[in-house]
């Protein structure tokens, strides 16, 4: 008979490797976890870009000038609404009185910022026409230390850098 008994277990560096691994597994799903703090800056962004990019094919089929205004809580879009002209049976663009502000548009609708304190350069309002082609465009969102650019290229395509 064999006098040998042998233990059952794990070894110490057994326990030491799995632990290793385990805490490597935790690092890494902490790291992927955590908030990115300009997520909502970038989000801003893109839709900013896609609402902009609605606006400029608006104003081609449309054919009034559309105006994006940056405000300190948000934006949005106004134009000229059609007003008959005395003595004329095609109607003219006026700006006086009410403009059209895209109460009732899903896609062009004011909006408000998901980042905080979203600062716009340039701060002046930006004219779509209906050119095809137009010069290009930058505007600077900046939310605390977080700095996103939406560019407007020749061909009139807007993109997020």
């Amino acid at each position: 008979m064999n006098t040998f008994c042998r233990h059952r277990g794990f070894s110490l560096i057994e326990m030491m490797i799995v632990l290793v691994i385990i805490g490597i597994a935790t690092a890494a799903i902490s790291v992927s976890v955590a908030p990115d703090p300009a997520a909502p800056l970038r989000l801003d962004a893109r839709e900013l870009a896609q609402r902009l990019t609605a606006a400029q094919h608006e104003v081609r089929i449309d054919g009034r000038v559309i105006a994006w205004e940056p405000r300190g809580d948000g934006y949005r879009f106004v134009r000229g609404t059609w007003a008959t002209a005395p003595g004329s049976v095609v109607p003219v663009v006026s700006t006086a009185g009410e403009l059209d502000n895209f109460g009732q548009d899903d896609a062009l609708r004011p909006r408000q910022w998901h980042a905080t304190a979203v600062e716009v350069t340039p701060p002046a309002p930006l004219l779509l026409a209906s050119e095809w082609i137009g010069a290009p465009l930058r505007l600077q969102l900046r939310s605390g230390p977080h700095t996103v650019m939406v560019v407007r290229d020749a061909t009139g395509g807007f993109q997020v850098q």
